[in-house]
């Protein structure tokens, strides 16, 4: 028996780093998983990998982006299954430019069309079906940004996870007493192919003082698998050592100056 037996769940960037991870502990747990991302080959691996062990998934090219392909992705999996007992909103984007001196409106309407509109649109697809069945977890993948903005996340995603953070709190005030819970996790680094859109790429010795995507996913797993009667309303986490990031906090300065 696992703790996750006969629920279904969606899982936004499911096909590498968080969202990966967490697919194949949910599996393990005995969920029945939708598995959405931009990039259907990585989404597919995934559901070989669960399926080869006995598991469920299926795979859905979703592009969060677009708010209308985020409702209906909500919409197919409540058609398809009858129900949705988790959300893990994962996918996440970040922009190249970090500082708000020099970001365009493209690439900051960019960021907040995937961490906040996206989270949005198929949060609300989902919710009033969990209100009707009187439970429903979800569970959205914020970032230590929100709580402590900087240059190394940038002004648009620390800007756009704090949204996504304040929304998670919102659905706890309002729904709770509706049977539907909540949870923010709020990671700082980790190795995960994010980084590869910074200014600065993080070297193999930088990424070795980071967290694994696989100790979110845990914690994300932690939240689904709490009784009913709980609620985790937020992790925050850090690796355990620090490191010098000041040539990181440079490069992002200057990213997209005029002069650059």
């Amino acid at each position: 028996m696992g703790l996750l037996d006969g629920q279904v769940a969606i899982i936004t960037g499911a096909g590498t780093g968080i969202g990966r991870h967490a697919a194949l502990m949910f599996a393990e747990e005995g969920a029945r998983l939708v598995l959405a991302g931009r990039r259907i080959e990585p989404l597919q691996e995934v559901v070989r990998l669960i399926s080869s062990k006995g598991g469920s998934a299926v795979a859905k090219s979703t592009d969060l982006e677009d708010g209308d392909a985020a409702s209906a992705l909500g919409a197919w999996t409540l058609a398809e299954f009858g129900q949705v007992d988790i959300l893990v909103n994962n996918a996440g984007h970040s922009s190249r430019v970090r500082s708000i001196k020099y970001v365009g409106p493209e690439e900051w309407e960019s960021v907040f069309r995937v961490n906040v509109e996206g989270v949005y649109r198929l949060t609300q697809s989902v919710v009033n079906s969990m209100l009707q069945r009187k439970c429903g977890t979800i569970i959205t993948v914020s970032s230590y940004a929100a709580l402590h903005p900087g240059l190394l996340g940038g002004s648009p995603y620390s800007a756009a996870k704090a949204a996504s953070y304040n929304m998670m709190r919102g659905i706890n005030a309002e729904l709770n007493a509706g049977g539907v819970r909540a949870c923010t996790i709020l990671p700082a680094e980790v190795d995960t192919p994010i980084l590869n859109n910074r200014p600065l790429i993080p070297d193999a010795e930088a990424r070795a003082t980071m967290m694994m995507p696989e100790d979110v996913a845990a914690a994300i797993l932690l939240c689904a698998t709490m009784p009913g009667r709980t609620i985790i309303e937020e992790i925050v986490m850090s690796p355990t050592q620090p490191r010098d990031r000041t040539h990181d906090l440079e490069v992002a300065a200057h990213k997209g100056a005029p002069s650059e």
